[in-house]
């Protein structure tokens, strides 16, 4: 498992400002890190990878291991997309069905370890 580098302090400190509509880039990068890092505790594993560009990349859940090449099982979305799927105020299905997130494999479902933070 990865350890954070973004402390709780830090990444609830850029999610406020983020909800408030006071978030800089940096402090949005700072909130989709640590949102990131938070679904990699969660859902620790290597068989899919979560891609936000450019703010960041984890792989979770459990199961085959990729090593090289494209994984089979990969989910990419926006960094503002992430951030209203992790704080539950969009949920994955709309996500998907409004083409917000890019999802290949048949694990690349985060249904069920979304929203992390409410």
């Amino acid at each position: 498992m990865a350890r954070r580098r973004i402390s709780r302090v830090q990444g609830e400190a850029a999610l406020a400002s983020w909800r408030a509509g006071e978030a800089d880039r940096a402090s949005a990068i700072r909130a989709v890190r640590y949102l990131l890092e938070e679904l990699g505790e969660r859902a620790p594993g290597n068989a899919v990878e979560v891609r936000v560009p450019p703010a960041g990349v984890v792989q979770v859940i459990d199961g085959p291991r990729h090593t090289r090449g494209t994984p089979p099982n990969v989910v990419e979305t926006s960094m503002e997309t992430w951030l209203r799927l992790a704080t539950g105020e969009t949920a994955w299905a709309d996500a998907v069905a409004a083409g917000e997130v890019s999802a290949s494999g048949l694990r690349a479902d985060l249904s069920d370890l979304l929203p992390l933070v409410r």
